[in-house]
């Protein structure tokens, strides 16, 4: 198996069935004075990461923007090819093993923001133990009312023990 450097380390993608594409809708911004910007950034984040581990696939391909790009494994991946070839893995992944992610940073200029924040994974996956730190920076723009991701990038390795 090769190992995926990822928030969550995944393994290679097996053949998985065709993915929903229906594109959910931005989350929608309210007015700054009832909940702020940064508030709705972050809940993007956080709605992205439910979606991987509740297993909605369409959730988080709606929070993509067409032409976001996912960074890990040394490589890039457009949306559709994040659909069709790490996004089944990640969701199995999420749905198996807990992560604690810490609050995110998030910065914003104008409509756009990155976000950053760190994780730790432990578990078990298709019987491995797993034992991780991850870190993870995202891009989004305001298009539509809404924030959407344009851009993902993960990184993790594993805990070492204390000393």
């Amino acid at each position: 198996m090769r190992s995926r450097v990822r928030l969550f380390i995944a393994f290679s993608t097996v053949g998985v069935g065709a993915i929903a594409t229906t594109a959910a809708a931005p989350r929608r911004v309210p007015s700054v004075a009832a909940r702020g910007d940064s508030a709705d950034v972050a809940a993007v984040v956080g709605d992205f990461h439910k979606a991987l581990s509740t297993g909605d696939s369409a959730r988080a391909l709606g929070l993509l923007s067409d032409d976001a790009i996912v960074l890990e494994s040394g490589g890039l991946e457009s949306r559709s090819e994040y659909r069709s070839h790490h996004l089944p893995e990640d969701i199995k992944f999420a749905r198996a093993v807990p992560s604690k992610r810490g609050p995110p940073q998030i910065r914003i200029k104008g409509s756009t923001a990155w976000t950053s924040g760190t994780s730790t994974t432990q578990g078990t996956f298709n019987g491995r133990p797993i034992n991780s730190v991850g870190a993870e920076s995202m891009v989004l723009t305001r298009e539509n009312g809404g924030w959407r991701i344009r851009s993902i990038h993960w990184s993790s390795r594993n805990r070492r023990p204390p000393t």
